[in-house]
């Protein structure tokens, strides 16, 4: 049975800002209360969909969340007219009102955790929304989540949408962003690989704190039904983690037959050469390892350039595309990018996509995107509104111009007028969708 991948990025949304609120996201935190560009923001990232769309990929929308979330302002003991629990959240914990208007719902490979029906024992995809625990803006995130997969995924024949693991400090779960498939190809069942930060008997302790728990992946790993020969778990390196690697699509990234990684990117530094024993030994192929020394790239420019967040894809033709943040059109990476594309290996061509606003809160292209991989009748079964096709393209760009601003400032997510502009927004493209109210 043929596999396709399909790619569900996330649509920014009106309240996009820079509230510095992620801890040891060193962009996030140093563009704190800078202007910014929704609609530019909300543009870049459809046209990075439209780019994927036109190589053959099949790609498909998630809508934002609504934001403010006066729900969850509500929850917490304020009361009024919506006009009047901004106000005073607005005065009196300006901390609150940047959490409750954040757009990070944007960055969905964050939003779950995917297991391809080819690799669970009940021949179902199963998807966890992760609970995001780590930080307050993201934790609000989760139950429209598992909301929103249950609409796209509800035919329960083919899928299985898990309940979000305990909102517990040791079942911490970041979501896709810590996970990586390996296999000759996705129609071929794969070796799953869980990267996680810390542990009940490993608590980490250091400059910024680690995300994803190893409980949480084991809990996963329970939960999808996936065979214990076929799983691998790797500790993220505690010094890119204190270098400002959050997430492991930070500092490696992987696809089918290839991982491409940093010399730090894990805390056991001959975890590849394992992996690739494993490797060989299922299918009697080796992997493409492609290391990336220090000396080449330190961490921090590693960081900074986002140039592991890189979106690798395979074509129709076996060859594979990096997709790389805008960024990494630089001295530094150009050499890295030409010894690549001259080695080896599947990687054939690196294309640059300009993300600046998602970038400014650190998050690129992988960041964007969730991979779900599908067959033809899991494709067929899943609700068609939120996939891409040019008309739907072209209703989304016209949305944005007539919805989104040009400016927000930090003062504006205090204004009643944002929250109403949003919601008539949102309204707006639950109708494009197909989708139930989405506010």
């Amino acid at each position: 049975m043929i596999y396709r991948e399909v790619n569900f990025d996330g649509l920014v949304g009106p309240t996009h800002n820079y509230g510095g609120l992620a801890f040891g996201n060193i962009a996030s935190q140093s563009n704190l209360n800078s202007v910014s560009n929704p609609r530019s923001a909300a543009l870049q990232g459809l046209k990075k969909m439209k780019y994927l769309m036109d190589l053959g990929i099949v790609q498909a929308v998630l809508p934002p969340q609504p934001r403010p979330d006066i729900n969850f302002l509500r929850s917490l003991g304020y009361k009024g007219s919506v006009e009047e629990i901004l106000g005073e959240v607005g005065q009196v914990n300006k901390l609150l009102l940047h959490q409750s208007s954040s757009a990070s719902s944007m960055w969905v490979a964050n939003a779950a955790t995917i297991t391809s029906s080819n690799d669970s024992s009940d021949k179902k995809v199963h998807i966890t929304p992760a609970n995001l625990i780590s930080h307050n803006h993201r934790s609000i995130e989760c139950e429209f989540n598992y909301s929103l997969f249950n609409k796209i995924f509800y035919n329960t024949e083919y899928f299985s949408v898990e309940k979000p693991l305990p909102s517990l400090e040791n079942f911490s779960d970041e979501g896709a962003a810590n996970f990586i498939r390996l296999s000759p190809d996705h129609s071929t069942n794969g070796i799953n690989v869980f990267v996680y930060g810390k542990s009940v008997d490993q608590p980490f302790i250091g400059k910024y704190p680690a995300r994803q728990s190893k409980e949480a992946c084991e809990s996963i790993f329970r939960n999808h039904l996936i065979e214990s020969n076929d799983t691998v778990y790797i500790q993220q390196s505690l010094q890119s983690i204190n270098s400002g690697v959050f997430h492991n699509d930070v500092i490696s990234v992987g696809n089918e037959n290839v991982l491409l990684y940093h010399d730090f990117a894990f805390e056991d530094k001959s975890i590849a050469t394992s992996l690739n024993a494993k490797f060989k030994a299922k299918y009697n192929q080796d992997l493409f390892l492609i290391k990336i020394r220090e000396n080449e790239i330190s961490l921090k420019d590693a960081v900074k350039s986002y140039f592991f967040n890189s979106q690798l894809i395979t074509l129709k033709k076996g060859e594979m595309i990096l997709l790389a943040p805008f960024e990494c059109k630089s001295h530094i990476i150009t050499p890295i990018i030409e010894r690549i594309i001259k080695e080896d290996n599947p990687i054939k061509k690196v294309e640059f996509l300009q993300l600046k606003e998602s970038m400014k809160n650190g998050g690129g292209p992988a960041c964007l995107r969730l991979r779900v991989l599908l067959n033809e009748e899991e494709l067929k079964s899943i609700h068609q509104g939120v996939m891409l096709t040019e008309a739907l393209y072209e209703k989304l760009v016209k949305w944005v111009n007539e919805h989104y601003r040009d400016q927000l400032l930090p003062e504006d997510l205090m204004g009643f007028n944002l929250y109403e502009e949003s919601k008539v927004a949102l309204t707006q493209l639950s109708q494009i969708l197909n989708l139930d109210s989405l506010d």
